[in-house]
């Protein structure tokens, strides 16, 4: 059997996400562009191709937003995506990370807020979301 504490807890994120995503008043796709106009056009550019006004300054380039389904096989992997905003996933091979963390960075931000890490989530998937917009065919 469910601990009851559990089913109340799950109830109260399930809310939560469900004001947070489905707010007509701004919807995701408005909040992740958003988000992306104020931390990633530095560096991506306001068309996500990486021509952002710091991007000759960086030592790697910053990719193209663009294409991440493209260079995907055609598939705009969400977990991937995710995962690279949220700054859950490195890899070795791609060398030190550059972009910052964006999880820790909106988690900061809603310190003293409600539910913070559930909130910064949702931040990253809306952001993850308006990338998924700017993809080209």
């Amino acid at each position: 059997m469910v601990d009851p504490r559990v089913l109340v807890l799950l109830a109260a994120v399930g809310a939560l996400l469900a004001v947070a995503c489905n707010d007509e008043r701004r919807p995701r796709s408005i909040a992740g562009r958003d988000l992306y106009l104020r931390h990633c056009t530095s560096c991506h550019g306001e068309d996500g191709k990486g021509q952002g006004p710091v991007a000759s300054s960086l030592r790697t380039p910053p990719a193209d937003l663009t294409q991440i389904a493209q260079r995907a096989g055609g598939r705009f992997d969400e977990a991937a995506v995710l995962a690279a905003i949220d700054g859950k996933r490195t890899v070795a091979a791609h060398g030190p990370r550059e972009m910052p963390v964006w999880g820790a960075v909106f988690g900061d931000e809603l310190k003293g807020q409600s539910y913070p890490e559930y909130v910064s989530l949702l931040q990253s998937r809306a952001l993850m979301d308006y990338l998924h917009t700017l993809q080209e065919k």
